[in-house]
């Protein structure tokens, strides 16, 4: 499955409450998640590989799955 991580959830990953989760982290999250996401929907508990913990908000569309935003805990 493809993901695609949006600009604004590239840019959100450049401030302070989600430093250390880099666009990796973020795309094994979401090919983690099972199933068909048809509407935007927040998965919570993720740990990018250098521990912070963040959740992310995806939806399936018709080309892969969409990466709305990160949210670092």
């Amino acid at each position: 499955m493809k993901v695609i991580v949006t600009e604004h959830a590239r840019t959100r990953l450049n401030e302070d409450r989600q430093r250390g989760i880099e666009i990796s982290d973020v795309v094994n999250a979401a090919l983690k998640v099972p199933g068909k996401v048809p509407t935007a929907a927040r998965f919570r508990g993720f740990s990018s590989v250098s521990g912070r913990i963040f959740d992310i908000v995806i939806k399936d569309i018709g080309i892969g799955r969409l990466v709305i935003t990160v949210i670092g805990k």
